[in-house]
């Protein structure tokens, strides 16, 4: 078996590792446009594992109920959907944060809890608007 991400090399820790992997990239080609279903050569093109292990992976997954196959191609099911989704928002959390300014009050950098020090500063709008809201 070729991989060529660092997948941990113990048979449990490494079926999760390529559950994310594989579920994450199904759900942002989904999401970019690039269709809803994937053959081995994707997943072998976008994560450099090659096609016969990627099928492995990919059969498991549909054993798991997170991928429905056909034929020889693989589409997220509901349930893939769902954890697909998790998975990218989570690997891509610190990417997907709100620029200064464009947050609310529920924005946990520029209104961390009581006593957690914050990177916003007088330039922010929202932070200027909690100052004012404080003062009051």
């Amino acid at each position: 078996m070729s991989e060529t991400l660092d997948a941990p090399p113990c048979g449990a820790l490494k079926s999760m590792f390529w559950r994310s992997e594989i579920l994450q990239v199904m759900y942002w080609l989904r999401g970019e446009g690039f269709g809803e279903e994937v053959d081995a050569s994707v997943i072998e093109r976008f994560l450099g594992v090659d096609a016969a292990t990627g099928i492995e992976y990919l059969d498991q997954l549909v054993e798991e109920g997170l991928i429905d196959r056909i034929g020889d191609l693989y589409t997220l099911s509901e349930l893939g959907r769902r954890e697909g989704g998790l998975e990218f928002a989570e690997s891509f959390e610190d990417l997907t944060n709100s620029a200064h300014g464009e947050c609310g009050p529920d924005c946990p950098h520029c209104f961390p809890p009581e006593g957690v020090e914050t990177d916003c500063t007088e330039g922010c709008p929202a932070f200027e608007l909690s100052q004012e809201v404080s003062r009051a």
